[in-house]
């Protein structure tokens, strides 16, 4: 499979193509949709950027190969803290699956789902009271 924008479907009107880009949205999407993944993990130096005002990509984490008829999809993930990681990979690769096929139309033959990180709940803590400073008498 290339990765470049194919011919997708010819019919009396023309071609049909599909970016991947446009396939790597839907995956991220949909995989973000699972219960239990807490987000998509593109590596350190692209979630810096994202904390430094880049708009959020729907694609983070996301690698796809397209063809003319098929997508292979890697995606990464972080999973919230005490969630079965094997039951959350397979709802990912489920709900991504039937997602970019009925958007597309295109037969997905894999969805590799990596586990990059945990994420664990922040601790609540009780609101400390807001301490004013008092008032220092003037001196004239």
């Amino acid at each position: 499979m290339e990765n470049q924008v194919p011919a997708y479907e010819t019919n009396e009107l023309g071609k049909i193509r599909i970016a991947p880009e446009v396939v790597g949205i839907i995956a991220g999407l949909a995989a973000q949709e699972v219960e239990g993944v807490a987000g998509m993990s593109s590596g350190f130096v692209e979630e810096l950027v994202d904390r430094f005002g880049r708009k959020r990509n729907p694609s983070r984490g996301v690698q796809v190969e397209v063809g003319e008829r098929e997508a292979a999809v890697d995606v990464s993930v972080v999973v919230e803290y005490g969630r079965a990681i094997r039951q959350v990979a397979e709802d990912i690769q489920r709900n991504v699956k039937r997602a970019i096929e009925m958007m597309t139309g295109l037969t997905v033959v894999e969805v590799n789902v990596h586990v990059v990180d945990i994420s664990f709940p922040k601790e609540e803590r009780p609101q400390e009271a807001e301490v004013v400073p008092e008032k220092a008498p003037r001196v004239r």
